[in-house]
């Protein structure tokens, strides 16, 4: 299924999000649509909009501090035009790559419930079904790394998830698990600029193998 701006399949979601407008009314509050090349090979795939990042500017890792380094990495290995993500209207552009969340609404504390991941799971599956072979998803963690298990209907057993694996998920698509590039990790070192950027040098790597 097509991503719906108006979704409001998860209840628990919708009315905070209600709540949140409320507050915020100047915040986007809605969910976050995909951004990005519409014929790209490298699909960046995240955990759900943060509360004064995406949910606010209704651009994935945009105001936050997660966007910070992921865009500044995308710039690097020339997939964004720039290395800031500011807002909707700053003519940022993605080449060759786009972002999503496993989840598309601001879940409480940052954590979606399983039936939510559940309920979403249709507009990723249609966002995988779109990349044209040889593409290329980037899991920033372990929750994105199962949503798009599930959404292909791979047993999650047989791929664990590990900081720089690649997986086969067939003979067109592969996988690369990163962990995610959360404030946390970052400041906790579990996550440094230098593995971060492993990551896309590898997805470089596996774009020109073919």
């Amino acid at each position: 299924m097509q991503f719906d701006p108006g979704c409001r399949r998860c209840p628990r979601l919708a009315r905070f999000l209600d709540e949140v407008q409320l507050k915020y009314p100047e915040y986007h509050a809605r969910p976050v649509p995909p951004f990005g090349d519409a014929n790209a090979r490298v699909l960046v795939l995240g955990l759900a909009p943060g509360m004064h990042g995406a949910n606010a500017s209704g651009r994935p890792f945009t105001g936050d501090f997660a966007g910070i380094i992921l865009y500044r990495t995308l710039h690097q290995f020339g997939f964004s035009s720039s290395p800031e993500s500011l807002s909707v209207n700053d003519g940022l552009e993605l080449s060759d790559c786009r972002i999503s969340n496993a989840v598309k609404c601001l879940p409480p504390q940052n954590r979606p419930l399983t039936s939510e991941i559940a309920a979403c799971n249709g507009f990723l599956r249609h966002e995988l079904n779109q990349l044209p072979p040889g593409a290329i998803v980037v899991a920033l963690g372990t929750i994105a790394h199962n949503a798009a298990l599930r959404a292909l209907g791979l047993k999650l057993s047989g791929y664990r998830f590990g900081h720089g694996r690649v997986h086969a998920l067939g003979a067109d698509l592969q996988m690369i698990d990163s962990y995610h590039c959360s404030r946390y990790n970052t400041q906790t070192k579990r996550l440094t600029p230098e593995m971060f950027q492993q990551i896309f040098r590898r997805v470089r790597a596996l774009l020109a193998a073919g």
